[in-house]
């Protein structure tokens, strides 16, 4: 009897076997290690941004409803502060925040995506003034599990990409981007990237908690596309602006993904997309295969189908200046209470060294940070204290933490 296995068949499993094996032997040891700061031991926030808020020259923490100023880190409020409790019941009111000088005075502002559907709001820093933060209304409705402020256009100017919805029609979203327009204290200007949803015709990734987005070049054209787990716009070449829309290609790419990351993980000049999941255990890596004429099928793999659950949030950075992007991700403690997949385990906090085979396929090797912080639904690796290296920043629903790169010098 004969067994005939198809190419394709024969191909997926050794790309799940080789591609994305971790190494099983002895890990190699690595001269990082971290020294972890507790900024407050209370949840406040599931979002966090870093940046010199009063222009002493350090940077300093800011997680929506206040901002910690560095190094003593006393607390100062922007707006009125909430109680969330634990979390366990409860959610914070920013579940995203990013700084940056919106109104071009100097200073820097503070935007913050709250619970999905609600308001997205901007904040503007007072110059050193004591009180809140004057309340400035950016968008009417911010969905999205994980919206974007990026550079989306690589012209060093951050956006932000996002779905959002009509008034009164909460299954008629639209993904689009934003940015201030002349008077930045108004609403926003809307640039649309989808078509708008239609009655029983929900354009993928613009529902109210859609799962799963992404900026990157996935057609290596040189251009970022926006990702979604139903497929991906490729942004246009002429200019950014279409009034029905970039095109969509449609493509299965997860279902309750988080922050979804263009890599090219097998080395094969083919950009694939890796995916942190936001409630269940695991990361995910999608192979980018033939397909037909423009649209490009993907094939799932697993990658530490076991390790950490509620991987809500995801960073693709150099951690040990080895020239390869390594990955950053954690835990999102008690992401919906006690429902899901390991729900009480520790709060770890991981990054994944990335290393190269002969072959130029990419393997991770896990490397534990700290068991007890964890990370939220967005969260910030920089340079914090200015010695060249890549330190962590993470606000969630147990606390507010600095995680600072330590290098060994054995």
């Amino acid at each position: 009897m004969k067994i005939r296995i198809c190419a394709r068949t024969l191909t997926c499993f050794v790309a799940l076997f080789v591609s994305i094996a971790v190494s099983r032997s002895a890990q190699k040891e690595t001269p990082v290690s971290w020294k972890k700061t507790v900024i407050e031991g209370k949840f406040r926030s599931e979002g966090v941004a870093a940046a010199d808020v009063n222009k002493d020259g350090k940077l300093d923490v800011l997680i929506g409803d206040s901002w910690y100023e560095a190094p003593s880190w006393a607390k100062h409020d922007i707006r009125k502060p909430g109680d969330y409790g634990d979390g366990l019941h409860s959610y914070s009111a920013c579940m995203a925040c990013w700084a940056d000088d919106v109104n071009g005075d100097g200073w820097v502002d503070q935007i913050v995506v709250g619970f999905p559907g609600n308001p997205a709001l901007w904040y503007e820093n007072p110059q050193g003034k004591p009180g809140h933060w004057k309340e400035h209304l950016l968008w009417h409705s911010a969905c999205n599990e994980t919206p974007l402020y990026t550079d989306l256009f690589g012209d060093g100017k951050r956006v932000l990409v996002m779905g959002w919805q009509p008034k009164g029609k909460d299954n008629e979203g639209r993904m689009a981007w934003f940015k201030p327009g002349n008077d930045p204290t108004q609403p926003w200007e809307m640039h649309p990237i989808s078509a708008p949803s239609l009655p029983g015709k929900v354009i993928p990734g613009t529902a109210r908690f859609a799962h799963g987005l992404g900026v990157g070049d996935l057609n290596g054209d040189g251009l970022h596309d926006v990702i979604c787990t139903g497929g991906w716009w490729e942004q246009p070449k002429s200019t950014h602006d279409q009034k029905e829309g970039w095109a969509f290609h449609a493509a299965s790419l997860g279902g309750a993904v988080a922050d979804m990351i263009v890599y090219d993980v097998n080395h094969d000049n083919k950009p694939d997309v890796i995916a942190s999941s936001a409630h269940q255990y695991g990361i995910w890596w999608f192979e980018q295969d033939s397909g037909k004429g423009e649209s490009p099928e993907f094939i799932k793999h697993d990658l530490f189908p076991n390790l950490v659950s509620e991987t809500h949030a995801l960073i693709a950075a150099d951690i040990n200046g080895d020239g390869l992007k390594d990955l950053v991700t954690g835990k999102r403690f008690w992401s919906h209470g006690k429902s899901e997949a390991g729900s009480d385990k520790p709060a770890r906090l991981y990054w994944f060294e990335a290393s190269r085979s002969a072959d130029g396929r990419t393997t991770f090797t896990p490397r534990e940070i700290d068991d007890q912080s964890g990370i939220g639904t967005q969260f910030v690796v920089t340079d914090f204290n200015g010695d060249g290296l890549p330190d962590i920043v993470t606000a969630n629903k147990k606390g507010v933490f600095l995680l600072e790169q330590v290098r060994s010098t054995k």
